[in-house]
């Protein structure tokens, strides 16, 4: 932390350093933090430093809506963070010569530009006109950054398809063509998650409150004394359930909302008597009365008995009376059931974006992605690694990995996706349990829905000029329950995987 003087810094210095800081590498490969500081310096130079709060910077930085809730929203924090820490890097290094430093205090939002103790104060103008003149050249710069935003997401894009293509689908080189919400944030607005049967709540891996069960109407509340869940890191929310034929009358704000339910099957399962779990529960669901699923077979659904099953819905929204209605029932005799009941805003059409990495907290990516936990999987272990990867401008985004032999079924609805798949090579760093040590092999295959999407892929072979390496095949369908299963097959070692994105095309 730089050593402030008394000499005073004035206007005309503080643009001409923040200008020289937007112009540096570590910025123009984060134009989001660029964005970020750009704003919080136009702020205070214009006087409106009182202004800068956490929710004002949530709406008009990162587009969160009106309803931005900061208790459940932690955007702005985690990029605030990210920020200082940026800045340090860059004083630290490019900019240890500078005798002006900008910093954002910690607790605080307002850039704080101090000159060092040992620098002198330039002789520089700093007259109304001389800084009028300054501020006509700084709507230049902002045209600059605002440019360096967009010149950043074709570069990445570019980047992103000069992959080698051997073993990847065709048209795996087609960008997805997503809206700018959707490549920066998920959609802002109202959100609801019911934990079903469940008298308390509870917060997930993720950080997301889940509300005791509330909104019923019939069926009984059911709980399990099944310890574990298969593809979950949240077992306890599948060991209560709401049984029988019952429904949800839940109220909802006008607008576009993505429904997931979730289900498990933790009755009928091998200890039971007959089959086992298949067959043993069908049933079906309506939304304000339209059939969503009938011959629902929970347990035949997720593949097996004690295993986490989502099932996804797009362009849910309540009924005229402000309320959605969901009914379940049973059919050819048997019992519904339901686990949670999660609505989130969406987007018309499509799928929210899903991205994986394989820790047990969130994580906000320098491009202000929000990537989820580990989920969907089945299978492997987790490793994280203190020593940073090279060749990415976010390396704690690479610190974890799922490796060994595993697969993830992520839920999604009917259509085509594109799935990127990101790998980090560890050059003899990985464990000893994992097949670890000097010239350790890690090949693999890496199927989606039996389709082969990588071939005896060598991560170190492909980690010549990068330690990072992403791939990434479009065109992909779901399989006939509504799942992307990602196999990740050893051929030599332990196959390995430090992030998922599944976007929809």
């Amino acid at each position: 932390m730089p050593v402030g003087s008394s000499v005073p810094v004035n206007e005309l210095e503080e643009r001409s350093e923040l200008e020289v800081v937007l112009r540096s590498g570590g910025f123009v490969r984060a134009p989001r933090l660029a964005q970020l500081l750009t704003y919080l310096c136009e702020k205070r130079f214009a006087g409106e430093a009182h202004l800068v709060k956490e929710y004002s910077i949530g709406v008009e930085v990162f587009n969160r809506g009106d309803g931005f809730d900061q208790d459940s929203d932690s955007i702005v924090r985690v990029e605030a963070n990210r920020l200082r820490k940026r800045l340090a890097e860059y004083y630290a290094g490019e900019g240890a010569g500078r005798r002006i430093q900008i910093t954002i205090p910690i607790g605080q939002y307002v850039p704080d530009f101090q000159r060092k103790a040992d620098a002198p104060a330039p002789d520089v103008p700093t007259t109304p006109a001389a800084l009028g003149t300054v501020k006509k050249g700084w709507r230049w710069i902002a045209a600059i950054v605002a440019g360096l935003l967009v010149l950043s997401a074709v570069i990445a894009t570019v980047l992103f398809l000069r992959h080698p293509k051997a073993n990847v689908p065709a048209e795996a080189t087609k960008p997805a063509n997503l809206p700018e919400e959707m490549r920066f944030g998920l959609p802002a607005g109202e959100e609801v998650r019911i934990l079903c049967g469940a008298t308390r709540s509870l917060v997930d891996h993720a950080g997301k409150l889940w509300s005791a069960d509330t909104g019923f109407t019939g069926g009984a509340a059911v709980k399990s004394t099944v310890q574990h869940i298969w593809r979950t890191q949240d077992s306890a929310f599948y060991r209560t359930s709401r049984q029988g034929d019952f429904r949800y009358d839940l109220p909802l704000k006008p607008g576009i909302y993505e429904l997931r339910l979730h289900f498990s099957e933790t009755e009928y399962g091998p200890e039971s008597t007959g089959t086992g779990g298949e067959g043993s529960r069908i049933m079906g669901v309506r939304a304000n009365g339209k059939p969503l699923m009938t011959g629902f077979d929970v347990a035949a659904d997720a593949g097996a008995s004690r295993t986490a099953d989502v099932k996804v819905f797009t362009d849910v929204s309540p009924s005229t009376d402000g309320q959605l209605h969901l009914e379940f029932s049973g059919e050819q005799g048997r019992q519904a059931t339901l686990s949670a009941i999660e609505i989130v805003p969406g987007e018309r059409g499509r799928i929210r974006p899903v991205r994986i990495l394989p820790r047990q907290t969130p994580y906000y990516s320098n491009d202000s992605q929000w990537w989820s936990p580990d989920g969907f999987f089945e299978g492997g272990q987790l490793a994280t690694y203190a020593a940073p990867v090279n060749g990415t401008d976010d390396p704690e985004m690479y610190e974890a990995e799922r490796w060994g032999n595993f697969s993830y079924a992520i839920p999604v609805t009917p259509g085509k996706y594109a799935v990127t798949l990101h790998f980090a090579a560890r050059h003899g760093d990985w464990p000893m349990s994992a097949g670890g040590g000097a010239g350790a092999a890690h090949v693999f295959n890496v199927f989606c829905n039996g389709k082969v999407l990588l071939s005896n892929f060598d991560l170190a072979r492909e980690a010549k000029q990068s330690d990072v390496i992403t791939r990434r095949a479009a065109g992909l369908e779901p399989n006939a329950q509504g799942k992307l299963l990602l196999a990740f097959v050893p051929v030599s070692g332990y196959a390995t995987v430090s992030g998922i994105e599944v976007v929809p095309q």
